[in-house]
């Protein structure tokens, strides 16, 4: 991109600061994703137990703060494009450690469920999606992939992180107190880091193609089939996280082996990460849009019929890691590879929405369909039937006039 461009696009022209925001968000996304997200499928067995609430009761709870979080994304969305990431994610960070602490002194299942409520905003303000939103705005057309590419490698060891992390400050204290000390670690890690780094001034709208306003953009046919392909496709890639831990122990392994298992998927996350330049550089938009929910109907399917031993089940955990990890940056350039950035922030917001409802509803669906249908495999196994049927939805949702990564070239939609 000529220098010029840069200039009228508003993209910082230096690249220390760009590149110290990657950094910043690169250390936040993996605190954030280890201590909002997965401590919770190593500590609902505990909580369970503690409280003497069912698993379907527990993962409910996680379940409202994944539909909050999709509620208040849309708003936001909007924030986000207007006034860029810095205060948004800060004051997520500040809220997510309050949450916890609400969490962690819950004794009755209200207060837990507001607990949960309240991660949910938090959510909506720390992870993925205003991130994202901050490296598409700052990183520019050419480097954006880039950059997009490296804070999703970093946000892949969350698992293989704080999985492991919160199963041993599990066995030496209790889930109450375990969510103490992640809550501490979110405070000290990403609080500071959001205030003082993402500073950068907050780029103008680029220039798109498509002069339509982003709500009405969101009821075009495209749109609105990609939001049910990625909807569906969610199912198949996210509810296994969670569904995970209890599908291993049904196979015996132990919850410590299983927390192991969840933690290693994180490795496979990066490893499908680190392909992902490569595939954008050899396939278009439906292409490798299909192919990734294909894959993720494949490894849910896969899980869903390995019996054992430990090793094939760790296996097809990274497996899956590796799918996880590709559609999370398919999900990351949908808007992009489609409309542009100029409305990034509300357009990824509004297709987060559904994506979160759906990848809310599932692990509460997984759990409590498992006793109807026999067990996890049976849950895993209709998973991956809607991933194929995300899959050939997909295929409908690139618009049809010309797309190119900073609309002055490149395949256009119809061919991709």
């Amino acid at each position: 991109m000529a220098g010029s461009d840069l200039a009228r696009s508003g993209v910082p022209r230096g690249p220390a600061g760009p590149r110290r925001v990657l950094v910043v968000l690169c250390l936040t996304q993996i605190t954030s994703w280890g201590v909002l997200f997965y401590g919770f499928p190593v500590l609902a067995p505990a909580i369970g137990a503690d409280a003497g609430w069912s698993g379907a009761v527990v993962t409910g709870a996680f379940s409202v703060a994944q539909l909050v979080s999709a509620v208040v994304g849309v708003p936001v969305g909007g924030l986000l494009d207007r006034h860029g990431p810095r205060v948004v994610m800060t004051t997520g960070s500040l809220l997510g450690v309050g949450a916890l602490a609400v969490v962690a002194s819950a004794r009755t299942l209200p207060w837990f469920y507001a607990g949960w409520a309240l991660v949910g905003v938090a959510m909506a303000g720390v992870l993925y999606q205003p991130a994202f939103a901050a490296l598409t705005r700052w990183h520019g057309p050419e480097r954006r992939v880039a950059a997009l590419t490296v804070v999703t490698l970093a946000g892949g060891f969350a698992s293989t992180v704080f999985a492991p992390l919160t199963a041993v400050l599990a066995a030496h204290l209790d889930w109450r107190q375990t969510y103490l000390v992640l809550a501490a670690v979110l405070a000290v890690l990403t609080v500071p880091a959001h205030l003082f780094g993402l500073r950068l001034p907050w780029p103008a709208h680029p220039a798109t193609p498509d002069t339509r306003r982003p709500t009405t953009i969101a009821r075009s046919g495209p749109f609105v089939l990609l939001v049910v392909s990625m909807s569906l496709g969610a199912l198949a890639v996210y509810a296994i996280v969670v569904a995970m831990v209890p599908l291993f122990a049904e196979r015996g392994l132990s919850t410590t082996t299983a927390a192991w298992a969840l933690g290693l998927g994180g490795v496979g996350q990066v490893l499908g990460r680190l392909g992902y330049g490569r595939l954008v550089a050899t396939t278009g938009v439906k292409a490798r849009t299909a192919g990734a929910l294909l894959a993720a109907a494949g490894t849910t399917l896969l899980l869903g019929l390995v019996p054992g031993p430990a090793v094939a089940l760790i296996g097809a955990a990274v497996l899956a890691g590796v799918v996880r990890g590709t559609y999370t940056l398919i999900q990351a350039t949908a808007i992009t590879d489609r409309w542009g950035t100029a409305h990034y922030g509300q357009l990824s917001g509004i297709l987060q929405a559904p994506l979160n409802v759906t990848a809310a509803v599932a692990p509460w669906a997984a759990t409590a369909l498992a006793g109807t249908l026999g067990g996890y495999p049976a849950v895993f196994t209709a998973l991956a039937a809607l991933g194929v049927v995300a899959a050939a939805v997909s295929l409908k949702s690139v618009p049809p006039y010309t797309v190119g990564r900073d609309f002055r070239g490149g395949r256009s939609g119809s061919e991709q």
